[in-house]
């Protein structure tokens, strides 16, 4: 297979393709004559650094369990200043 450079714009719709409008990367992969490979390495390549899905919900769980003992806390501030 020939290699030819795409360029970051082409990338950018083929990747916003599957992203926003639901097209698979096969499809995707056979409208632009480009291997799924290549495009998996793109999504790859955007999404690196990024939290995975399970490191979101473990952050969102950790977050309500502090707010819920900030709140507590709270309370119990408020509590003991009123006592005085």
């Amino acid at each position: 297979m020939k290699k030819h450079k795409v360029s970051q714009e082409v990338k950018e719709q083929i990747i916003n393709r599957i992203k926003n409008e639901g097209v698979s990367v096969g499809d995707a992969s056979r409208d632009h004559g480009i291997s799924e490979n290549t495009i998996y390495g793109w999504i790859a390549k955007k999404t690196e650094g990024l939290p995975t899905i399970s490191e979101i919900i473990k952050l969102k769980r950790e977050n309500a369990q502090l707010l819920q003992l900030v709140g507590e806390i709270t309370l119990k501030l408020s509590d003991t200043q009123k006592k005085r």
